[in-house]
């Protein structure tokens, strides 16, 4: 009887001591990062937990691993406040990784990109820089020539560990465009569509106005019209680092093959990364006789059929825009 009794007081002793190392709190009240290798065993994560202070007992963790089972998945956590064994297994288990966010939005070319890459903590922008131009083989089934990813690594919000290399991240985004193709039927001969679709994606905003301006494209070229689109302009500024807030003369009579007043037809590329809608004007293109266009003071946008009627329309949004700035 005095046996059974010590027995049970064990047993007791036992499930108190696994309750209170399975729930009681423990581990860092400051940010602290743990970084899993892939292929780590068991018993390596339970020591390397112990080891940071994330966790009380290695043993514990080993005890829940055989109770719970589950994957144990590789990659970098972040733990900032004391929480149960018990949390701690289910957020490894669930591979709740530490990531940062990175939002791409229509419009961003290489250069806004690399600066998003840079401000999310993910790396400088010369490092995104010089990948985005060394991994064209990414895009070599659409453009097999080209010497930059622009167009191609698409607008979405990404999310990438701390140790995200920068041809992962392009790899990633190109993938996203990918999809993207394959949704819209783009095929691989489709440079032409993502040229027009980010001239289309700098010059409007609105949706419904996108296969319009798509049309105007469409017609200046068929008739030998140079495009005169001033955000090809700017691009090329960009390129040759001259860029200064604004459009000189100079800009205009730039040799650069992205001037679209200087030379007719598409630049040699993309000026920037182009969402779904400015990809779907540009392979349907609106049937007009449009072949002019201007913003108005409420930021839409006016065609002509011809260069009269454009001229009022350049006059007039003038006269509002200095009937606004006199207010």
């Amino acid at each position: 009887m005095k046996f059974l009794g010590s027995l049970l007081l064990l047993v007791l002793a036992a499930a108190l001591l696994a309750g209170y190392i399975l729930y009681a709190p423990y581990g860092p009240s400051t940010e602290t990062f743990v970084d899993i290798p892939t292929g780590t065993g068991t018993p390596a994560i339970a020591s390397q937990m112990q080891q940071t202070g994330i966790i009380r007992s290695r043993y514990g963790f080993e005890l829940l691993r055989l109770i719970k089972g589950g994957t144990l998945h590789a990659g970098e956590y972040r733990f900032d406040h004391p929480a149960p064994l018990t949390q701690v297994y289910a957020s490894i288990a669930r591979g709740d990784t530490y990531t940062l966010g990175l939002t791409i939005p229509e419009g961003y070319n290489i250069f806004d990109i690399a600066q998003a890459v840079q401000s999310a903590g993910l790396g400088s922008a010369s490092d995104f820089l010089a990948a985005e131009h060394q991994h064209t083989e990414l895009i070599a089934q659409w453009s097999p020539h080209a010497t930059s990813l622009e167009g191609y690594l698409f607008p979405a919000t990404y999310r990438f560990s701390r140790h995200t290399t920068p041809e992962q991240m392009l790899t990633a985004m190109v993938h996203r465009f990918r999809q993207a193709a394959i949704h819209l039927g783009l095929g691989d001969h489709a440079a032409d569509t993502v040229i027009t679709a980010s001239l289309i994606e700098k010059e409007v905003s609105q949706d419904t106005e996108r296969p319009l301006v798509a049309g105007v494209f469409v017609n200046r070229i068929a008739l030998g019209m140079p495009l005169e689109t001033d955000p090809a302009v700017i691009y090329a500024a960009l390129l040759d680092g001259r860029y200064r807030g604004t459009i000189y003369l100079s800009d205009l009579q730039s040799l650069s093959p992205y001037n679209t007043y200087k030379h007719p037809g598409l630049p040699p590329g993309p000026i920037c990364n182009p969402g779904l809608a400015a990809l779907q004007a540009a392979l349907h293109p609106a049937r007009t006789d449009y072949l002019y266009f201007v913003s108005d003071a409420a930021g839409h946008t006016r065609f002509s059929v011809d260069l009269k009627q454009h001229q009022q329309q350049v006059a007039a949004y003038r006269e509002a825009e200095r009937a606004r700035s006199n207010r």
